[in-house]
């Protein structure tokens, strides 16, 4: 590994307020349909933290939350579940 290449941080399980960003077509039922992928991976998501945001132009709509990650499988299952969605666009 050269000085410029870096491994990925480390995270520590469980781990708390790890933040996800789930952009897609602004629509009604964005939010919503986030939330019900969401929950299948995270059970015990805070319904009242989850946040909506419209792009500038409001052509698109993110949808911000934490959860608290208990494993890379879990993310990885939840990161897969969300894209997988023809209606979400991107995954941060």
């Amino acid at each position: 590994m050269t000085d410029k290449q870096q491994e990925p941080p480390k995270i520590e399980f469980p781990c708390p307020d790890y933040p996800i960003k789930v952009v897609g077509v602004n629509s009604e039922d964005f939010r919503g349909h986030v939330i019900e992928i969401v929950q299948i991976h995270v059970p015990d998501l805070d319904i009242s933290k989850v946040t909506l945001q419209d792009s500038r132009k409001g052509t698109f709509q993110s949808v911000r939350f934490k959860i608290t990650a208990q494993s890379v499988e879990q993310l990885k299952a939840l990161h897969e579940a969300l894209i997988a969605s023809d209606r979400v666009k991107m995954v941060i």
